[in-house]
């Protein structure tokens, strides 16, 4: 039996509402929504997470809260990424992790 993890749908919208903020309605209805710090502090990087280990290595405490984003881009039709304000952009936000942040 495969305990593999099931794909989620793209969503149906992706909204930036303004540079702090990221909204997303997915298939079913429900929606989503982060601040640019909230998902820089998430980034699932290897700069930011340790490819072996999994241990988180941005401090939290190093992201400001009134951190922006831009060039929200999609990544092929599983993920999107983005520029954030402190220059970090290795980002890469699967439709699953988006998900799983909700």
């Amino acid at each position: 039996m495969s305990h593999a993890p099931q794909p989620v749908a793209a969503p149906k919208s992706i909204l930036r509402s303004d540079p702090t903020r990221v909204a997303i309605t997915w298939q079913d209805g429900s929606a989503s929504e982060w601040t640019a710090a909230t998902l820089r502090r998430a980034c699932p990087c290897a700069r930011c997470v340790h490819e072996i280990t999994g241990e988180r290595l941005l401090d939290p405490l190093s992201v400001p809260d009134d951190l922006t984003q831009s060039n929200l881009a999609l990544v092929g039709h599983y993920a999107v990424s983005m520029v954030f304000s402190d220059g970090h952009q290795t980002g890469i936000y699967t439709w699953g992790y988006l998900r799983g942040l909700s």
